[in-house]
């Protein structure tokens, strides 16, 4: 009986899905009247001209219990246990679907919430697939990744507010005002909800660096297998600013780039770049 991990395709692991023997479901991305599928057939500039031309962002959805069930039914009849991951429950209703089409395999099915986005999510997923190649069980996966996932730094920093404020994260006043007086709000995780933490003013390229900093003196102690530096489409200056910056500052045994699929796009606009990682307390 083998075990297979699995992911909804906000994860943005790229590369890696191939690698490290992952399979993804793609959410759906409506532009206007046509639905696309993350990561199958859209891209981020695809995103970027819609809202351009409509001034309005498109609308995410997550899979039916359905999909989920047609997506999970040949690992189970194939004999394999399936280990699967959701971007946070309080980000999406793709948690709730899947765990009730799991309901269905008789629990050869076991549905994770990430409590994360994006690479948050990514480090779990490359996390369980680290402990199914070093042998563990199933169960010990789902036991290890609950206990981890409160420990994964989910952040990061958007070169502009348009796109939060767009979607309602946002008033147009703070919009206008960051944009004006070049502020940049740190978002991060807690608890599975996107907040907003401290404000950073200036050119992204001295606030990336500072950014870089903070979460050093913020998690002194972290685990150094991977850290990711994830973004939307960010300027190749500012990525290798931050890649650098990173190097420099942590002890990682490697950090990866990793660009945001189509889903992570639509909420935080081009430009947002983040640093993520599992910290120990």
């Amino acid at each position: 009986m083998a075990i297979r991990i699995t992911s909804d395709s906000t994860c943005d692991l790229g590369h890696l899905i191939a690698e490290r023997n992952i399979t993804l479901l793609p959410l759906t991305v409506n532009l206007g009247e046509k639905t696309y599928h993350d990561g199958v057939d859209i891209t981020p500039q695809d995103i970027f001209d819609f809202v351009a031309a409509n001034n309005v962002l498109p609308k995410t959805a997550a899979p039916s219990i359905g999909d989920y069930e047609e997506f999970f039914a040949p690992f189970v009849e194939a004999g394999d246990e399936v280990i699967h991951f959701n971007i946070s429950a309080k980000s999406s209703g793709s948690h709730n679907m899947a765990v009730q089409a799991a309901e269905s395999f008789g629990g050869k099915v076991r549905v994770i919430d990430s409590m994360a986005l994006s690479s948050g999510q990514g480090l779990l997923v490359l996390k369980a697939a680290d402990m199914r190649d070093n042998g563990n069980s199933a169960e010990e996966i789902e036991e290890a990744i609950n206990a981890l996932r409160e420990r994964v730094n989910t952040s990061f920093i958007p070169d502009r507010l348009d796109y939060l404020y767009k979607g309602g994260r946002c008033s147009k006043m703070e919009m206008f005002g960051a944009n004006i007086l070049k502020i940049h709000p740190l978002i991060y995780m807690d608890e599975g909800k996107l907040v907003p933490g401290k404000k950073y003013r200036g050119k992204m390229s001295f606030i990336i660096k500072q950014y870089v900093e903070d979460l050093k003196e913020m998690y002194p102690k972290y685990e150094k297998t991977r850290c990711f530096v994830t973004h939307s489409s960010a300027e190749p200056e500012l990525v290798a600013v931050a890649m650098q910056k990173v190097k420099e500052t942590f002890e990682f045994d490697e950090v990866i780039e990793t660009v945001a699929g189509s889903i992570v796009t639509s909420h935080c606009g081009k430009g947002t770049l983040g640093v993520l990682f599992i910290y120990e307390k």
